[in-house]
């Protein structure tokens, strides 16, 4: 909320300070031009698919360790010492295992945020390109993105560039 406030100070300073000459502000909904871009479809599917083969693994690892532990619990009162170890140290292992595996594939750094970044940012990249065009042509002085911090309390339906960035990413 704070950091909207701020944007919406920082549009209303630069506003009023050029109150005297005419500036031209075209916005648009990247969820929208996202949501409707094949290449983005496609893109996420394939990280879908990725995230369902991971996560099946992490289920086979959870069933695994699950498995080991039970056979430890039934078996625990009859194990020697040495076996008892033995067996709490192999479950130790499959614990490790399965939260380098969680955090390989999905942590901050993870396989999924960097599929995400490789498949996205091309088509980022072309979008953003194609706003710059639209921009230029129209002579605009600002495009906001209406779907990020910046909230309209009125936008003008005739500044919204959304559907010309989607028709031009139909034509490449």
């Amino acid at each position: 909320m704070k950091s909207t406030f701020i944007s919406f100070l920082i549009v209303f300073a630069l506003l009023s300070s050029w109150s005297s000459a005419q500036l031209k502000i075209g916005y648009v909904d990247s969820d929208t031009i996202l949501d409707n871009t094949p290449d983005v479809q496609d893109a996420r599917q394939k990280i879908d698919n990725l995230i369902q083969e991971w996560q099946t693994e992490i289920r086979r690892m959870e069933n695994e360790l699950k498995a080991k532990q039970d056979d430890y619990e039934k078996r625990k009162l009859i194990m020697t010492d040495q076996t008892s170890s033995e067996a709490l140290a192999e479950i130790a292992k499959l614990e490790k295992e399965l939260a380098d595996y969680r955090d390989k594939k999905f942590g901050a750094n993870g396989e999924l945020f960097q599929k995400q970044d490789e498949m996205m940012q091309p088509i980022q990249n072309k979008i953003f390109n194609i706003i710059q065009e639209i921009a230029t042509e129209e002579e605009l002085d600002y495009v906001f993105d209406r779907s990020g911090d910046i909230i309209f309390l009125f936008a003008n339906p005739d500044y919204d560039l959304t559907s010309t960035v989607i028709d031009r990413l139909k034509v490449e």
